[in-house]
């Protein structure tokens, strides 16, 4: 079967090289019109549910709330694990699939579980929502505006209305989380003092507000030729509300105004942000899965320049790029695309270096375009996109694609040097072919074995299967490439280019340099056999002792311009806190040289899948463009600022480094540590003990404590023999607490 490849490539050499070309110029267009991404989409197959439940403890949401909806999500198909997080006011779950099951059916089958949800929630407690399918890498931008001119109330308004619908209609983004905003609400507050003077209860008071609040159809009006829809005008407006009737006595009617105050005022917030130590609005763009990165980013750039205008009207500042993913992706895809090309070089110079003839040095280097373009043609048909891991592989697999064709050419040309000076010369077309098949065997064995040993990282599963097989895919493809390179093209070429060339009678150069030295040393090691198998082994062994002293880190430190700082203080602490503590270490980030811009968010967003509460805080710091000593310095002087701040718990990375770690194990930090037990309490108080022995452990540069169950809370606890003796009913004394603080 080799034999005749080999000898129709000889017969149809022109169609041959013809075809070689073609593919070279079909694949420069198709690597120009690939998506181009960073990392391989690597999330696991896993449905997150978020619900909102508003005035409950941590406690409560966690037994009302959370548990419930593990019970209901138990038991779908296909079900690995389920992972879960409760906080005051929140609860997440997270619902990780098998490996090989659809994302898309995945959603639906928890979607058709959550149908039930309702009944088994509290009062009070949102719909369960499953929150949309993100990119592994997530975040594709995060940008924030600010105004001098605007109130905050209005510029959240405006962000809802405006800026957020418009992001989303970009390709490829499927949601924003919006950090910082205010909501303005219709704010009803009793006057106890007044109540009592005309006698009306708070439930009264309650339900009056709630019949006001509630909208309803009012019915059709028919005419002869018109249906007209009835609906109720008014009501929006604090003099509205404050003309209701509490108290529908007809001597002396009694309005929700006589014995409370009516006006606009701001929801409670659960989160709050500043730009450069100015409050702000910051909001975080989320991609859709699959999406990439880099052509999301370059979808939303017409849209912010189109926002920049408009907002500047209106005297708000749009700060476009607080994080910007795709500047890493971008250059990174660069810097390896240059390595690549640099390295070519190097193996064409060696190659001309050892050859010393220009003809079979271009026959040789002709197999590396040919076979990393082949390669990436069936990665791209088979749907996988060119991403570092991709590029990767094709740098691995550089040296050993020019391999099969060298070893082909060097006999060709030997054979057909040797065939010149002979008295009865054969013809050229046999010439080639005995000598191509001569070292067929060879090479054909020898590159089955290099691919063998690349396939037990196709075997890989999780995280680490879907970053890793990209680039043994790539390598195993490339080589085989290289391959039938040899056995089609290279001999085409030599019969082409060397059949009626000029052939050196004499060996290059270097070599005749080169082998005398060679045998020389040769000849000494096979005196000594011994000896050579001794040192052979003692390097051996002293390689394999240094291997627990060698990093071993799946994936090397990634220096992508840009840290993010996640900083915790004690539980309880409140939102302005946490935004004081974020200006100062603001101010002292932005001194450090190399750092661009700062933004810092606190709590959490609305619709965000974290359950942070008022006491957390994260930073974009953004750096100028710097190599990658310089960003270590720069990480290096943050993480001394946030150790100068006591009690603060903080971790200090990149974007990328920590998807990957909260992909594998639903954190951000490589090493996590997970405390059991039933009283909350306690294991607040040995989380704490545990984080201060770990950052006296020489190596850690940041610990921080995920989960707060210690956070203060105010307990009410009523007394039912004195209820009973009045009265009340304890429902009575849930809705009084609900209005007064909530």
């Amino acid at each position: 079967m080799l034999a005749a490849l080999v000898q129709a490539s000889l017969r149809y050499r022109g169609v041959v090289v013809a075809l070689a070309v073609a593919m070279l110029v079909y694949g420069f267009f198709a690597v120009r019109a690939a998506d181009l991404d960073i990392f391989p989409e690597f999330a696991a197959r896993q449905v997150v549910v978020q619900t909102e439940a508003p005035g409950y403890a941590t406690g409560q949401v966690e037994t009302l709330v959370t548990a419930p909806l593990e019970a209901l999500l138990g038991g779908l198909p296909d079900l690995r694990f389920l992972r879960s997080e409760s906080i005051s006011g929140l609860s997440i779950i997270t619902v990780v699939f098998a490996e090989d099951t659809d994302v898309l059916e995945n959603r639906q089958l928890v979607s058709e579980r959550l149908f039930a949800a309702a009944a088994r929630l509290p009062a009070g407690a949102g719909a369960p929502v499953v929150v949309p399918l993100a990119s592994s890498s997530a975040t594709v931008r995060t940008i924030g505006i600010r105004s001098d001119s605007i109130s905050h109330v209005e510029l959240s308004e405006l962000v809802r209305r405006a800026i957020v619908p418009r992001l989303i209609s970009a390709a490829g983004v499927a949601d924003v989380n919006v950090f910082g905003d205010a909501r303005r609400t219709l704010r009803v507050e009793a006057d106890p003092v007044r109540m009592r003077r005309f006698g009306v209860s708070f439930d009264a008071l309650v339900e009056a507000i709630a019949s006001s609040a509630a909208p309803t159809g009012l019915g059709v009006i028919t005419t002869a030729n018109q249906e007209l829809a009835v609906e109720l005008g008014g009501g929006g407006r604090p003099g509205d509300i404050a003309r209701l009737i509490v108290s529908n006595d007809p001597a002396s009617p009694v309005s929700i105004g006589d014995v409370a105050d009516v006006r606009f005022g701001v929801a409670p917030a659960i989160g709050a942000a500043q730009i450069m130590t100015e409050p702000g609005i910051v909001m975080m763009i989320i991609g859709q899965y699959g999406a990439n990165t880099r052509t999301v980013s370059r979808n939303l750039e017409p849209i912010l320049d189109e926002l920049a205008v408009r907002l500047a009207d209106k005297g708000v500042t749009i700060y476009p790029d607080l994080f910007v993913p795709a500047r890493y992706i971008e250059t990174s895809l660069k810097n390896i695309t240059g390595h690549v090309m640099i390295g070519g070089l190097f193996v064409v110079l060696v190659l001309y270096a050892f050859l010393y003839n220009v003809r079979t040095a271009f026959i040789s280097a002709v197999a590396i375009p040919l076979s990393l373009t082949a390669a990436i043609i069936v990665l791209l048909k088979s749907g996988i996109n060119l991403n570092i891991m991709v590029l990767g592989g094709l740098a691995i697999a550089l040296g050993e694609v020019v391999d099969d064709a060298i070893i082909d050419t060097e006999n060709i040309f030997r054979r057909l040097r040797e065939n010149r000076a002979a008295a009865h010369p054969a013809p050229v077309a046999k010439v080639v072919f005995d000598a191509s098949m001569e070292v067929r065997g060879s090479v054909v064995y020898a590159t089955f074995i290099v691919m063998l040993a690349f396939i037990p990282l196709l075997t890989l599963g999780g995280v680490a299967g879907r970053l890793v097989a990209p680039l043994g895919i790539t390598y195993i493809l490339a080589i085989f490439a290289s391959l039938v390179t040899a056995l089609t093209v290279t001999p085409a070429l030599c019969y082409r280019l060397l059949g009626d060339g000029r052939l050196e009678h004499d060996d290059p150069p270097l070599l005749r340099r080169l082998i005398p030295v060679y045998r020389g040393a040769l000849e000494r090691l096979l005196g000594r056999p011994v000896g050579v198998v001794v040192v052979s082994l003692v390097l051996c062994a002293a390689g394999l002792a240094l291997l627990p002293s060698t990093s071993n880190k799946f994936l090397p430190e990634l220096r992508e311009g840009h840290y993010i700082v996640h900083t915790a203080s004690l539980p309880g602490t409140s939102l302005n806190e946490s935004i004081r503590i974020g200006t100062a270490l603001t101010r002292e980030f932005l001194k450090v040289p190399g750092v661009r811009s700062v933004s810092q968010w606190a709590g959490r967003a609305e619709r965000g899948a974290d359950t942070y509460g008022s006491h957390y805080s994260e930073y974009e710091v953004a750096l100028e463009p710097l190599n990658g000593r310089e960003q270590q310095r720069v990480l290096e002087a943050l993480r001394r600022i946030l150790r100068a701040y006591p009690g603060l718990l903080f971790e200090a990375n990149t974007f990328l480094t920590e998807r990957i770690d909260e992909t594998l194990t639903g954190y951000t930090a490589p090493l996590v540590i997970n405390i059991y037990g039933n009283r909350l309490y306690e294991l607040d108080r040995v989380a704490r003990d545990v984080a201060v022995a770990l950052g006296a452990v020489d190596g850690t540069s940041g610990v921080s404590i995920r989960s707060t169950p210690g956070t203060p809370i105010v307990r009410v606890t009523p007394d039912s023999a004195m209820l009973e003796q009045l009265g009340i009913a304890p429902a009575s004394v849930t809705r009084l607490l609900r209005g007064a603080y909530d």
